[in-house]
């Protein structure tokens, strides 16, 4: 049994001393130790076997308990003086806590008694500010009252006064009395229930009845519609009435204007009625002149009557303007056959100049007071090409495009309140126009075949053609003309009239005047075209010519820039909602054809120039070709015609850069442009063209312009060619490499690199030219290592070019046959997608290719021709 109490006792030992993890971890971190017997997971049996590893530790069994006993001793020491610490911790805990409730208690009553004192304060207060407040209230009533009594007195008083003194007509003193009782009746606005108050404010608005009625009728007495004679000045009377028509209803006020200002213009509607001759446009300056006198007159006798606010003068021209703005388009209206251009145009001048003198003399302030007649929103002065409108003498180069924008004017508020009956009858400024620019071009064509095209060697090669920068002058004062006569309809139509010469211009001057591509003075033929094409001589443009071509091409630059500029001025001058309507893209394009053509023109010259020096490349007989020497013949051929005619376009398109750039990439890159027919060829040769296309459904190219696809033809048509022959071309092809890498520079003395795009173009075809030399080089056996070679350096899958190089070795047709048939087993499969690997071109055409089609198509138009 003791046994079992012992290990019951022990277990719950065990429990008791279990602590969980968290509790074992906190302990750990409060007491850091490094004693055995403070581990959780302490073992007696290790512990001893640590302190007695072996038989012979046991002598020191006794130390070892000693000190264990010891240790043991000191732990019950320490627990009991912590136990002991604890006995009076609940005690002092109670007695603390009893402490700080006692403390609220004491709180708490003197927090009670401060609010009981608070509340017989507040008492205390409101019984003695009782009585303040009765009295206060009572002041504020008793306040009320005296000065309503007072206004009531006051009302009662002046309505009396006022009925009086306006039986008496006694105006001044009226005007300061009826705005006083009218202010006064306002504070009674709450009281209109009170009969008496009711009353009073009906003989008010009486009195104000009376008093208006009364004024008209002094007025119409002073000023009669009847008869021609006024009084000899204003009358004091009349001057107290107007201060008094201020107070009343505005609608006196309008009918006494109203009545003065007709009264005053009755005299200009007799004298300037439309069967009188001084009514016709042009003594339009009467009209003014008579305002203009009877506004002084009105000055300086009825200046004073009326108050200043009035705005009496700016009233009776307004009304001036209206009368007559009416009164001009009824007389228009009935003799519109008379009118002629420089008689509207000097009646729309003498009305402008008028209504800019209204402005500088008024600000325009009762042209809202007038209903339904708003002054027309007013144009932009500033003049549509950057430049002062007041400026007599422009710039015959039209410099003032560059220009910065100058500050607008201030805007007119009178601007169109006469001229606007002006705009139905623009049409015949536009038809003068129209007549004028025509004739304008007629002399721009008549000079240029009197003066000639620009000599080489002058400021004039390559210059602007002086026409262009006066056809734009011409424009630019129509422009600014027009829009201060108008912004809507005829600004349309003046643009439309513009679009018109611009393209008129661009096909007579300048494609008009572009040289003809072949000596036959009557212009060109097809057969012409078709010799050229066969390589027969062509006759090559002058030095002149060459100047030509380039000043049309600058000029046309300048066209286009002008033009987009003409454009935007156009739409700032005309109205927001016809905007959409200005559009000279297709001008703009007219011009951009013209550049293009000139372009082609300058590189079918230079084309042309090198064609024999190729022919002669291709009869040489390459196969007896026995050792390699210098540069061929035709090489230096080349080179001399390019050295000719390239430093002389460079000079000659200095200022248009980008152009001379074109020039040289069309010169060297294969490009398929469409022949210039409607621009160059006569009537008949445009007709034939035309029933070519029909006839064929296939586009006439007839400008093939490009020097390193021809030379590509050419080298095939070498044929055969022997080892050394290759290396020799292979020299001449590395030679016009280098000349035409430095095309752009060429025969300059600032050397300037050539543009990227340009040199890609070269290194690319030259490099072609190249991989044929050196394929045709290599040797044709084994026949796969030949077939995997070509198609490594040249990676073009078309059988026509692969037959050519076989032609070029001179291999025989049953070699050839079974070369073919190895290359058609050897190409490889086209790629789906792009993997980063050479692919062969299957669809696109080559230039050879292109060039053989359009051989093809000469033939058969040549046959249809015979």
């Amino acid at each position: 049994m003791m046994e079992e109490e012992e290990l019951e006792f022990v277990e719950d030992l065990d429990a008791i001393l279990h602590l969980s993890p968290e509790v074992q971890l906190a302990i750990e971190h409060v007491f850091p130790s490094q004693d055995p017997l403070d581990r959780p997971d302490f073992n007696a049996v290790e512990y001893i076997n640590t302190l007695f590893p072996t038989e012979q530790s046991l002598a020191n069994i006794d130390e070892v308990v000693n000190k264990i006993r010891l240790k043991i001793r000191r732990l019950d020491d320490n627990i009991r003086t912590v136990v002991r610490g604890q006995t009076n911790v609940g005690q002092d805990g109670r007695q603390a806590l009893e402490e700080a409730q006692k403390a609220i208690q004491q709180l708490f009553g003197k927090i009670k008694d401060i609010k009981d004192k608070a509340e017989k304060s507040e008492q205390m207060v409101k019984e003695i500010t009782r009585d303040i407040k009765q009295l206060d209230h009572a002041k504020r009533h008793l306040t009320t009252s005296i000065t309503t009594l007072n206004h009531l007195h006051m009302l009662a008083g002046g309505v009396d006064t006022l009925e009086a003194m306006t039986r008496k007509r006694q105006y001044g003193e009226v005007a300061n009395l009826l705005q006083g009782v009218v202010n006064v009746l306002e504070h009674f606005q709450k009281y209109m229930g009170i009969p008496q108050i009711r009353q009073l404010s009906e003989r008010v608005k009486a009195a104000q009845s009376e008093l208006g009625t009364q004024i008209l009728a002094d007025f119409e007495e002073a000023f009669p519609s009847q008869g021609s004679k006024r009084p000899g000045g204003p009358s004091m009377v009349l001057r107290d009435a107007c201060l008094v028509a201020n107070v009343l209803d505005p609608r006196i006020k309008q009918e006494i204007i109203k009545k003065f200002i007709r009264q005053h213009l009755s005299e200009y509607l007799v004298l300037f009625q439309e069967n009188q001759d001084v009514a016709w446009l042009d003594k339009i300056d009467r009209r003014y002149a008579w305002i203009k006198r009877q506004l002084v007159d009105y000055e300086e006798k009825y200046g004073r009557m009326f108050p200043e606010e009035w705005c009496m003068t700016e009233r009776i021209a307004v009304e001036f303007c209206h009368i007559t703005r009416t009164e001009l388009a009824k007389l228009m209206r009935a003799r519109a056959r008379e009118i002629e251009v420089k008689l509207l145009l000097f009646a729309i001048q003498r009305t402008t100049n008028f209504e800019g003198l209204l402005a500088k003399r008024f600000s325009g302030s009762t042209l809202t007071d007038v209903p339904g007649k708003k002054p027309e929103t007013p144009l932009e002065p500033t003049n549509p090409f950057l430049e002062d409108e007041s400026e007599d003498n422009v710039s015959e180069k039209d410099e003032d495009l560059d220009r910065p924008k100058k500050p607008k004017a201030p805007e007119n508020p009178f601007h169109g309140i006469i001229s606007k009956c002006f705009e139905p009858h623009l049409y015949v400024y536009i038809e003068s126009q129209d007549k004028n620019l025509g004739e304008l071009i007629d002399r721009f064509v008549a000079d240029f075949r009197a003066q000639g095209p620009p000599k080489s060697g002058t400021e004039e090669g390559g210059a602007v053609l002086p026409s262009c920068a006066d056809l734009f002058v011409y424009y630019k004062k129509c422009m600014v003309q027009c829009s201060q006569l108008s912004t809507g309809e005829p600004m349309i139509a003046l643009t439309t009239i513009f679009q018109k010469y611009l393209r008129e211009y661009a096909w007579k001057i300048l494609s008009g005047n572009l040289p003809k591509t072949s000596s036959n003075s009557g212009g060109l033929t097809i057969s012409s075209l078709l010799k050229e094409k066969e390589g027969s001589e062509v006759a090559k443009f002058t030095t002149e010519e060459l100047c030509l071509i380039c000043s049309i091409l600058s000029t046309a630059e300048y066209c286009l820039a002008t033009t987009q500029q003409l454009e935007e001025k156009l739409k700032e001058k005309v109205d927001k909602s016809l905007i959409e309507r200005i559009n000279l893209t297709g001008e703009m394009d007219t011009f951009s054809t013209v550049i293009s053509n000139s372009i082609q023109l300058l590189v079918q010259d230079l084309d042309a120039a090198c064609d024999p020096a190729l022919t002669a490349m291709s009869k040489m007989p390459w196969q007896s070709v026995e050792h390699v020497g210098d540069q061929s013949p035709y090489v230096t051929s080349v080179i001399m015609h390019i050295k000719q005619n390239v430093p002389i376009i460079r000079d000659n398109l200095a200022a248009a850069r980008k152009y001379f750039t074109q020039f040289c990439i069309k010169f060297t890159k294969f490009v398929l442009e469409p022949f210039p027919i409607c621009l160059i060829c006569s009537d008949n040769i445009r007709i034939m063209c035309l029933i070519i296309l029909i006839f064929f459904f296939f586009p006439v190219f007839f400008c093939c312009s490009s020097f390193i696809p021809k030379f590509i033809n050419h080298l095939f048509r070498c044929k055969p060619i022997s080892m050394v022959g290759a290396e020799q071309l292979l020299l001449d092809t590395h030679s016009l490499k280098t000349v035409l890498l430095d095309l752009p520079s060429i025969g300059s003395q600032v050397l300037r690199k050539a543009p990227a795009s340009y040199t890609k173009i070269v290194v690319k075809g030259m490099t072609r030219a190249e991989m044929i030399l050196k394929v045709v080089m290599a040797p044709h056996e084994p026949p796969v290592v030949f077939v995997d070679n070509y198609i490594k350096l040249l990676a073009d899958g078309n059988p026509e070019t692969f037959q050519k190089i076989l032609d070029m070795k001179g291999l025989k047709r049953s070699e050839q046959n079974s070369m073919l048939e190895l290359f058609r087993q050897r190409l490889p499969t086209p790629p789906s997608g792009p993997d980063g690997g050479p692919s062969l071109s299957f669809s696109a055409p080559t230039p050879e290719q292109e060039s053989s089609r359009i051989r093809k198509l000469e033939k058969l138009i040549k046959k249809r021709i015979q």
